[in-house]
């Protein structure tokens, strides 16, 4: 069974980021989707609450795990042995990243592979944080974000 990562803050968890775990289970048999445990980055929901929102994302797939993590990728990764990381490409700005990111992991760990994945057009534009203030704002981001997430942003908001 070949296993992949897709490691992330998932603040909120979006349509672009079920779409790449969609896309990565054509590649891999499992997907683990690891919620780090950002603290640093101030995130708006808990770990636990983000865990629990992007397993109700994905309960329609079939062969995804939704877990917490708090140490580096690759560690984790070895821990649920994964073959690969799968990472998101929504433009040309992110590969810069993304790319300094791949080359630290594999000199970490030299048989972990990553493989950048690119969103459906209809997100690539689509980003955690433009989420997090449209919704703040009280802008319409419904269309964004699952009902389970968007019902979490009203609540933590005070729009529900």
């Amino acid at each position: 069974m070949r296993t992949a990562l897709y490691p992330g803050t998932f603040d909120p968890v979006t349509h672009g980021h079920v779409d790449l775990v969609e896309r990565g289970l054509r590649l891999f048999d499992r997907i683990v989707v690891g919620v780090a445990d950002s603290r640093t980055k101030g995130p708006l929901f808990t770990t636990e609450e983000r865990v629990g929102l992007f397993r109700e994302a994905v309960d329609h797939l079939k062969g995804v795990e939704v877990v917490a993590f708090d140490k580096l990728t690759v560690h984790f990764a070895r821990d649920v042995d994964a073959c690969a990381i799968i990472r998101g490409l929504r433009a040309v700005s992110d590969f810069d990243y993304e790319f300094q990111l791949a080359w630290m992991n594999r000199k970490l760990d030299s048989q972990l592979e990553t493989v950048f994945l690119c969103p459906n057009e209809n997100w690539s534009y689509l980003n955690s944080s433009l989420v997090k203030e449209i919704a703040r704002l009280d802008g319409d981001f419904e269309e964004f974000v699952t009902p389970g997430v968007a019902r979490a942003l009203r609540q933590r908001f005070g729009k529900a």
